[in-house]
């Protein structure tokens, strides 16, 4: 059973509940799970079931495929108030995850069991709708990877990847070479070229943007 603060964490962060009739929505928050797990576990792994569909309430997930040889890309981010594209077609289509979610901070959510979520999905529009709507969100944005990656030079991807952060940036090469699909050697070196002109300022485990608006032209170049 929920308390009454998860509740109202849940639907500000997923108005879309509120659309269900009382009753049900009640048997939906009487089965639901709450659920913590500490920054850097593995929520789920290749080739394991789905549990269920998880709604974030606090945190954030990086949904990670590893090639044969252990190197890693980062295909999405979910944060509160969304959902994973990769959870919902496992369950509908009754297959294992292709991928690892791993939390990138302290992660607070909501797991709606498996059968509840198909039980939804079937009686009500709005919910279906909901779903759907994630699947088209989540498929710009992979569009737009596999476009950046087939396309754009490593150093335009990193620069990007740059000035859409806040700075300064706190996160290791390794974790920027994730990203972006890369090894982390490339990242340093790219991100050193970066410093030698004056765009970034290197510490550990910071990088401050200096120049974005050079970045930003080498991204667009």
């Amino acid at each position: 059973m929920l308390d009454s603060s998860i509740r109202a964490r849940l639907l500000q962060n997923y108005p879309v509940l509120a659309e269900l009739p009382a009753g049900e929505m009640e048997t939906m928050l009487a089965s639901s799970v709450a659920l913590s797990v500490p920054s850097g576990a593995t929520v789920f792994d290749e080739d394991q079931p789905c549990r269920g569909f998880p709604f974030l309430l606090g945190g954030s997930l990086r949904v990670i495929k590893t090639s044969a040889n252990g190197r890693e890309l980062q295909l999405y981010r979910v944060l509160p108030g969304e959902s994973c594209i990769l959870t919902s077609s496992c369950l509908l289509g009754h297959t294992r995850y292709q991928a690892r979610g791993v939390c990138e901070d302290e992660i607070s959510m909501v797991l709606l069991p498996a059968p509840l979520f198909h039980e939804l999905f079937n009686r009500h529009q709005g919910f279906r709708d909901y779903v759907f709507r994630l699947f088209t969100e989540r498929l710009t944005d992979l569009m737009q990877l596999v476009t950046a990656v087939a396309f754009q030079k490593l150093d335009q991807r990193l620069a990007a990847l740059l000035i859409a952060r806040s700075s300064p940036i706190h996160a290791t090469h390794q974790v920027l070479a994730d990203e972006l699909g890369s090894a982390r050697e490339m990242v340093s070196r790219l991100l050193k070229g970066f410093a030698d002109q004056g765009w970034v300022r290197l510490g550990r485990e910071q990088i401050e943007v200096l120049d974005p608006a050079a970045l930003a032209q080498l991204a667009a170049a």
